[in-house]
């Protein structure tokens, strides 16, 4: 049986380097928990370790992320295109690139979370990380859908999957919403600039949730050839 160079670099799963990548965007948004712990106890010694993680953990997912392109052959046969998995590549490496910026603009800027918010922050951030953990679960599932031709319980599976990581993105929606009315409601008693940089925190905390929930969608439009 003639080999396959792909399958003899990558394993057996042609996808199995793609999960890798997801799994590692995931451990990077995952991380941000333990950091956002770490700045509401003020305590930077422990959240400069978790940036510096973090950051180590982002670099490991763009390594994987080059070594995918540069070793996915233009010529391997696939139910779906080539340049279909390259833009699904390019969707979860979002998902690190932006836990690696929250953590570094937080830490470089030792930025402070006001009390009567930090329950509501925490719970954002919590949720956020869900997102990505569903949108790995269904990542986990792409080299079933390849093996069954996307047919059968599989495809069921996979879009349950993918509805609930909409249901989940949809809550950190209305999460971030109510935030930022919570943080109006405390501006006249903070700093402008401080002000302004926590209503950017909370934009990219919510930007994790939607680059996670583009990775559901990319499996959709997979599934949909």
């Amino acid at each position: 049986m003639p080999s396959n160079p792909f399958l003899s670099l990558f394993g057996r799963s042609p996808i199995g380097p793609m999960q890798q990548h997801m799994a590692k965007a995931h451990e990077c948004a995952a991380q941000l928990g333990p950091f956002m712990d770490a700045v509401v106890a003020n305590d930077w010694t422990e959240a400069e370790r978790l940036q510096l993680h973090i950051s180590q953990l982002e670099r490991d997912a763009d390594k994987l992320k080059k070594d995918v392109r540069v070793h996915l052959p233009k010529s391997l046969f696939l139910p779906v295109p080539r340049s279909d998995l390259l833009e699904l590549l390019s969707v979860q490496d979002k998902v690190a690139n932006r836990a690696k910026d929250i953590a570094g603009l937080m830490l470089g800027r030792k930025m402070e979370i006001p009390a009567p918010i930090r329950p509501a922050f925490q719970a954002f951030v919590q949720r956020s990380i869900d997102a990505a953990s569903q949108a790995l679960r269904a990542m986990d599932e792409l080299d079933e859908l390849l093996a069954t031709g996307f047919s059968g319980r599989e495809v069921t599976l996979v879009e349950n999957l993918i509805e609930e990581l909409d249901r989940i993105e949809h809550d950190t929606d209305t999460l971030q919403i109510k935030l930022r009315a919570d943080l109006y409601k405390l501006e006249e008693d903070l700093p402008p600039v401080n002000v302004m940089f926590l209503y950017q925190i909370i934009e990219w905390i919510g930007d994790v949730a939607d680059r996670a929930q583009r990775v559901g969608n990319r499996l959709e439009q997979l599934m949909a050839r």
